[in-house]
């Protein structure tokens, strides 16, 4: 319910975590205190005002506690600009093998990339393990061409596929296709493909320096579309046009985003023919991209002017297929999905849209394909795994549970001090530090991550626990098995179950909904102030508790886990009455909002399944998704019957003008 685009441990999860913390986290200096966690509040709060002496003072207090090797990583990242080599290396030695050294590598490398310091990036890089960060690549194969005097053209294509998919500058992968574009192995075009994206993502930053290098004398008039594409197509553009072209692509992609009819006009009437096919080929993909995503039926003749879809981005293909599928153009949907990446073609979202696509087109070689493809994604694992699998036939029911896990699978998990100092830091208040410790342990310390049994024991012990997201996230990292009871927990069941049955909402509903807002973390807070297990926000808790008669409701109650069930539960009801029962329009209300699935349903009568694709917000998109998959895993558990998403979704339309007028107070 968070309408937009310090955790108090329990005894036995504090005691815990920290009697194994405290027997394997040995230490050189003299453990002096492994209670004093207020010390690392503080230094937590340092670090994030950017004060460096206040944590330097308290450094030598945090000695010896559990999470010390993160007092030691806020204090040195703070001034890791002025740190001497030497006591980089000390940290390294000090926490081998730690999320923090690791961490620690990484904001090193990239700054021995900025000061052109080659020869130690090089002695650094090979101990990095995540190897996650794609500047950090970009500078290694940087400092390997700089050693070698050559490049390949294996490194010039993973710097271009690091580039284009970096949103915001960076010098890295900056400086790194520079290089390439000067020694032939990258064009200039890939840079002005690099701009038009951040022009698109609105990077003005990474579209100038992209366009420095494929034309530094462009950069000038650059700046000059970028303060007002309007006015810079209606003055020097023509003389630019003659030899910066490419300029007018950039200034019409920029009119595009907020004016997609006027950039249509402009491309049609007036810019059009000095283009290479190429280029208006994209300028058509980013006008029926804006008019998909503000769901005009235009979008789709916008799209037919495009002659090549190969010639568009990913996100324009899928707004085209989003775009085909609400017009119910389905001879447009698989051509599309083809010209996509092969990375976006194997995600189940244009899997299963391929396959309808193809079954819809009918004949029988078309429809063994479409079958072929809903095998290769069936499943309960997630939204489209499920539609998939309902195509084949057969429903959601519970998975058979793996075996159980062996004691010495459950006493590995306990005993992993990464793990033990992840749960730590989440019990006294520090949960980013913690999830991301957490996470780095079970994903990318190893190669390839912890395996399937391992990942089962990891879950098990967040389980036992009761740290819900880490349970949850944790398990739904298996490849191969499926606990359900993991994956799909049902905390606070009695009060769920009495809370939803009161009032004739599905239990499996409001489950669906808790785990997407908050994996069931009582005191979770959005960003924007919601609150509680079903992310209550402030003013929408007062209007519910008005409407359901709750006299004697305070804003400090919708922590209070009874409280927050109650407001969230009336308030999701409340919700669906107002949408005429409808799963998917409830769900999107309770995320982003009931005015705006108010205004997304109108238009044509389409099933569930593609309004929820077409849904504007990628945020809220997602959300729907996984609210109404996890709705249908649980009502598997629950009940122990088959159960259908498609049922559940139904169709969505415009409302009938025989039904009641909505609740215009319901916020």
């Amino acid at each position: 319910m968070r309408h937009r685009p310090r955790n108090a441990a329990s005894g036995f999860l504090f005691s815990a975590v920290l009697s194994v913390v405290t027997l394997l986290w040995q230490q050189p200096v003299q453990a002096q205190s492994n209670t004093n966690d207020d010390v690392l509040i503080q230094m937590k709060q340092a670090f994030q005002r950017g004060d460096k002496a206040r944590l330097t003072a308290l450094l030598q207090q945090a000695r010896g506690h559990a999470l010390e090797p993160w007092a030691a990583y806020w204090e040195l990242k703070a001034r890791l600009q002025e740190a001497a080599p030497n006591e980089v290396q000390d940290f390294f030695a000090r926490y081998p093998g730690t999320y923090q050294e690791d961490r620690l590598r990484n904001d090193w490398l990239l700054q021995l990339g900025q000061r052109r310091d080659w020869d130690g990036f090089s002695a650094s890089v090979d101990g990095f393990r995540m190897g996650d960060d794609a500047q950090v690549r970009c500078y290694a194969i940087l400092a390997d061409t700089l050693r070698s005097g050559t490049a390949t053209q294996a490194q010039a294509d993973e710097v271009r596929r690091n580039w284009l998919a970096q949103k915001d500058a960076d010098d890295g992968c900056l400086t790194a296709a520079d290089r390439m574009v000067a020694a032939r192995l990258m064009s200039p075009n890939d840079a002005w493909k690099k701009a038009r994206l951040a022009i698109e993502a609105n990077r003005p930053q990474a579209a100038r320096g992209a366009v420095n290098i494929a034309a530094p004398d462009a950069v000038p008039l650059f700046d000059e579309l970028n303060a007002s594409s309007a006015k810079f197509l209606t003055g020097r553009a023509f003389v630019a046009a003659k030899s910066r072209k490419e300029l007018v692509v950039l200034a019409l992609v920029k009119i595009a985003i907020a004016d997609p009819e006027m950039a249509a006009s402009q491309l049609d009437s007036k810019w059009g023919p000095m283009l290479s096919a190429e280029e208006r080929n994209w300028l058509w993909g980013a006008i029926g991209r804006q008019a998909a995503t503000k769901l005009w039926p235009q979008a789709a003749t916008y799209f037919a002017n495009v002659t090549k879809n190969s010639d568009l981005s990913d996100d324009m293909l899928g707004w085209r297929v989003r775009a085909a599928l609400r017009a119910s153009q389905w001879k447009e949907v698989a051509p599309a999905i083809n010209a996509m990446s092969e990375s976006s073609q194997l995600d189940p979202t244009w899997v299963y849209w391929k396959a309808r696509a193809l079954n819809t087109a009918g004949g029988d070689e078309r429809r063994a394909q479409a079958r072929e493809l809903y095998t290769s994604i069936a499943g309960t694992r997630g939204f489209y795994e499920m539609l998939a699998l309902e195509e084949l036939g057969q429903r959601t029911v519970v998975p058979t549970r793996p075996a159980p896990l062996t004691p010495e699978e459950k006493a590995a998990a306990r005993s992993n001090i990464a793990l033990n100092r992840g749960l730590y830091a989440i019990a006294i208040g520090l949960r980013p530090e913690g999830t991301r410790e957490w996470n780095y342990a079970t994903n990318l310390h190893d190669k390839g991550g912890m395996d399937d049994r391992a990942l089962l024991a990891a879950a098990d012990f967040a389980c036992q626990r009761e740290v819900w997201d880490r349970c949850i996230n944790t398990s739904e990292r298996t490849k191969g098995v499926i606990d359900v009871e993991q994956r799909f927990p049902m905390p606070f069941h009695d009060t769920v179950l009495r809370k939803a049955q009161d009032i004739g909402l599905d239990p499996a509903y409001v489950y669906g909904l808790i785990r997407q807002e908050s994996r069931f973390i009582m005191d979770a807070r959005s960003g924007v102030g919601a609150s509680g297990l079903m992310q209550v926000m402030p003013a929408t808790a007062r209007w519910t508790a008005r409407k359901i008669g709750m006299t004697d409701f305070t804003p400090g109650q919708i922590n209070d886990r009874e409280t927050n069930i109650t407001i969230g539960t009336n308030y999701l009801k409340l919700a669906l009455d107002d949408f005429d029962g409808s799963m998917a329009l409830a769900a999107a209300a309770y995320n982003a909002g009931p005015g705006r699935p108010r205004s997304w349903r109108n238009g044509p009568v389409i099933d569930a399944a593609i309004w929820a694709e077409n849904v504007p917000f990628t945020e809220t998109r997602d959300y729907v998704k996984k609210v109404l998959a996890n709705t249908t895993n649980y009502a598997a558990i629950i009940s122990g019957r088959p159960q259908s998403l498609k049922e559940r979704l139904g169709r969505v339309g415009p409302r009938d003008a025989s039904e009641p007028e909505p609740n215009k107070d319901l916020p």
